[in-house]
């Protein structure tokens, strides 16, 4: 599996930062609800934040050899998947919500109840902690390269490019 390109999630996040903003204005035309997540979806976020970090940490303790059992390699690629799919997830929310919270603020003065540009709000920063969270146990996932590598040749190891496989958390000892 390759790593998740930031700048995809900037695309990402650009897109929808547009659509979230377009999509408020429609509602707001219509005099139809802002189509923003309720703040209870925070403690879903964080229930799979605490679970992508749990495992990540596993798989870092065991690829830092501070485990002695072996780890199973589907618990390794499961962890691999939630953490990228956390980062795409965050970054979705991150722009829907800045997209509506960007429109909201534009009428901030003329509206007496401010509560969903703050749920706005709350929402995009609990999508950009998925993200952090998703990029950072990513990373836990990959193994170093091994020493009798012809690739891990003094001075090459920054200029490496990582392959598609043999890269994350599985080790074949």
């Amino acid at each position: 599996m390759k790593l998740t390109n930031p700048w995809l999630l900037v695309v990402i996040c650009v897109a929808l930062v547009g659509a979230g903003w377009a999509a408020t204005i429609m509602t707001t035309r219509y005099g139809l609800a802002t189509p923003v997540l309720p703040l209870t979806a925070l403690i879903t976020m964080g229930v799979i934040l605490v679970l992508t970090l749990v495992l990540g940490i596993r798989v870092l303790r065991w690829r830092n050899g501070k485990k002695k059992k072996m780890l199973n390699p589907i618990l390794a690629v499961w962890t691999l998947v939630l953490a990228q799919a956390c980062a795409y997830t965050g970054t979705v929310l991150l722009g829907w919500h800045a997209g509506i919270f960007a429109e909201q603020l534009r009428l901030w003065n003329l509206r007496s109840n401010q509560a969903i540009t703050w749920q706005a709000l709350a929402m995009a920063g609990g999508g950009l902690a998925m993200i952090v969270v998703g990029l950072v146990v990513e990373r836990f996932c990959r193994i170093p390269p091994e020493d009798g590598d012809a690739d891990s040749a003094p001075g090459l190891q920054g200029k490496r490019k990582p392959t598609a496989e043999g890269e994350y958390a599985y080790r074949g000892d």
